[in-house]
């Protein structure tokens, strides 16, 4: 399940409502990413006043899709949820979620990381960071272009 939200979420009511009645499901992995109040990701000194994610409806459920099909194809997996949010964060503010659940926790907990890796390179959302410095937007950085690649050799599905 995908979501692209303007909106706030509620992480338990959202894990309850994807696993509810599915008793086949022995483990349950999930990422929150946040806003953080740090430094830039530009390296400056300034402390990030808010974030701005912008992304074009349509595409971005589309690529975001095809992500989660992926995870799919490589794990076994009773459920999947990925929620991102758009618009001007401020510090504090939950940006992400993602939450997979399959009956053998490796499966959860190697598919969310993957899933998390592959969301900050390959979804197409663009950040826009305000500090006191001014505001600029965020390059891609080669740190997690070598995260995304670990995931280039498939894993065995789990039993």
């Amino acid at each position: 399940m995908i979501r692209v939200q303007r909106e706030d979420f509620d992480v338990g009511a959202e894990i309850a409502a994807l696993t509810a009645g599915n008793h086949a499901i022995g483990g349950i992995a999930s990422f929150i990413g946040t806003v953080r109040a740090g430094a830039s990701h530009d390296g400056a000194k300034s402390e990030i006043g808010a974030i701005t994610l912008e992304h074009y409806p349509g595409m971005t459920e589309r690529q975001l899709a095809v992500i989660e099909e992926e995870a799919k194809q490589r794990w076994s997996l009773d459920a999947v949820l990925i929620i991102h949010r758009y618009g001007r964060l401020e510090p504090g503010a939950r940006i992400v979620l993602v939450v997979t659940a399959s009956s053998h926790r490796q499966a959860a907990l190697e598919s969310c990381a993957f899933l998390i890796d592959w969301l900050k390179t390959k979804a197409p959302f663009w950040k826009l960071e305000d500090t006191r410095a001014g505001s600029h937007w965020v390059e891609a950085r080669a740190s997690d272009d070598e995260a995304t690649e670990r995931w280039n050799q498939k894993p065995k599905a789990a039993e």
